[in-house]
């Protein structure tokens, strides 16, 4: 219910992870966010770590296998 640029911009500030929101790829994209796996397999692992510390503050339980080490 946030929209895509609003949830884009709580990971980043919640999570210190930076996604595209979908609503810039146009109509259709609204909803989703990109992701780029750019950096190295450490920091992509912390960035899920991240998310995941971010979506349990919410009260959202996700699947274990999240950030795994």
């Amino acid at each position: 219910s946030l929209g895509s640029l609003e949830f884009s911009k709580q990971l980043l500030t919640h999570a210190k992870v930076a996604v595209a929101p979908g609503v810039g790829y146009g109509e259709k994209g609204e909803g989703y966010v990109r992701l780029a796996f750019v950096e190295n397999e450490h920091r992509i692992r912390q960035a899920a770590r991240n998310i995941k510390r971010y979506f349990t503050s919410l009260g959202i339980q996700g699947n274990d296998s999240i950030a795994a080490e």
